[in-house]
């Protein structure tokens, strides 16, 4: 079967499990709320996950862009086909595994989400290899923002997974945990800043913490070290804008 047209279908088969989760809802509970049964001191508030309609939009502009005729011989995008295909299996299964139940094969299935989109994020060279036009919005800025909203959502996942199996967080309080794993995340995003001068990932990140500051702020500490961070990244992510571009690197082979 064309590569191109397996791309497609991944991206339907992925769309089609989400809509049905929610729209059944799979398992009686739909996505958020089985979310919120978990009272877990990294989740954001509920406007933040509105970010899933920007991840599907943008990567349906990358199924139709790597589908056309005129990107037939484009080797840097097709190179992320199989990638891009594992993430949809991954992504599918995460979402059964979460509505039924499974809470470590859901993790399990979104670290694999998670190295899948590493894998496709380091193929196309994003942040390193300048792509213009069409592509940089179709290809290069769907990756960076699902991978920026996955690293968050693996956080998340591993928290809850954590918390329902009754983990004592090596003794630290509920609170201190959570400043640990926002601190954490944000490091990751000022090193993609640094590395790869991913705006788009970084700006993911704001978007989350700053989620998680009006949701938790009752809860001082970890409503402002995600304030904090949310500022810090915005910041960094605001300079970084200004400097130089990254140099023009060889287009993957297929």
């Amino acid at each position: 079967m064309d590569r191109r047209l397996v791309v497609v279908l991944a991206l339907a088969l992925t769309l089609a499990v989400n809509y049905l989760a929610n729209a059944l809802p799979l398992g009686g509970r739909s996505t958020g709320e089985i979310s919120d049964s978990f009272p877990v001191l990294f989740t954001p508030a509920g406007y933040v996950f509105a970010v899933w309609g920007a991840i599907y939009l943008g990567l349906t502009a990358y199924a139709v862009y790597q589908a056309l005729p005129a990107q037939r011989g484009n080797a840097r995008v097709h190179a992320a086909a199989p990638w891009f295909v594992a993430s949809c299996l991954f992504n599918a299964g995460w979402v059964v595994a979460w509505h039924y139940g499974g809470l470590g094969l859901s993790l399990a299935l979104m670290l694999g989400l998670l190295l899948s989109l590493v894998g496709a994020y380091r193929t196309l060279a994003v942040g390193r290899y300048p792509a213009k036009g069409a592509e940089r919005w179709a290809v290069d800025l769907p990756f960076s923002v699902y991978l920026g909203w996955v690293t968050v959502a693996s956080v998340a996942n591993a928290s809850v997974v954590l918390y329902a199996s009754g983990w004592d967080r090596w003794g630290l309080p509920e609170a201190a945990w959570a400043v640990v794993m926002i601190s954490a995340a944000g490091l990751i995003g000022l090193l993609m800043l640094g590395l790869r001068r991913d705006l788009a990932f970084a700006g993911v990140l704001v978007w989350a913490f700053a989620g998680v500051a009006v949701r938790q702020w009752e809860t001082l500490p970890v409503g402002l070290a995600a304030a904090l961070w949310a500022l810090a990244l915005a910041l960094a992510l605001l300079r970084r804008a200004a400097g130089p571009r990254a140099r023009a690197l060889p287009i993957p082979e297929v």
